[in-house]
C-alpha cells in the first residue's frame, strides 16, 4: 500500500512539473511575441490611427481590424474594412510613408441557408 502511495505521489509530481514547464514555455513565447510587436510598432512612422484614417479615405465602410505586418521585408499596416455591400477588403498601408500599397478583396465564407424541416402532413 505504501508503495502505491509513493508511486502516485511521484507520478503526480511529474505531471505537475511537466505541465508547469509547458505553461512557462508558452508564457515566455507570448512575452517574446509581444516584445517583438512593440519594437515593430515603435519602428513604424505611421500610427495605427493614421493607417485607419488612410484606409477609410480609400475604401468606404467600417474598419473591423488593423494590425502591423511584415510583407516582403517592409512594415505594412493591414486594415480590414467591411463595405456597405458586405464585401471584406484589406487595405495595405506602408507603415513608413503612409501610402496605400494595394487593396485586396477577401473571400468571406457565407453561411448556407438552413433547410427548414417540412412538417409531414397526411
Amino acid at each position: 500500500m505504501q508503495q502505491i502511495v509513493i508511486a502516485l505521489a511521484v507520478v503526480g509530481g511529474l505531471v505537475l512539473a511537466l505541465g508547469n514547464q509547458a505553461w512557462t514555455d508558452e508564457k515566455i513565447r507570448k512575452t517574446k511575441d509581444e516584445a517583438k510587436d512593440k519594437i515593430e510598432m515603435a519602428a513604424a512612422k505611421v500610427t495605427i490611427e493614421q493607417a485607419v484614417r488612410t484606409a477609410s479615405e480609400k475604401v468606404h465602410g467600417t474598419v473591423i481590424e488593423a494590425e502591423l505586418e511584415r510583407r516582403l521585408g517592409k512594415l505594412v499596416w493591414e486594415v480590414e474594412v467591411v463595405t456597405p455591400e458586405r464585401r471584406l477588403l484589406t487595405v495595405h498601408v506602408d507603415a513608413n510613408s503612409g501610402r496605400v500599397l494595394d487593396v485586396e478583396e477577401k473571400e468571406v465564407e457565407r453561411e448556407k441557408p438552413r433547410e427548414r424541416k417540412r412538417e409531414h402532413q397526411p
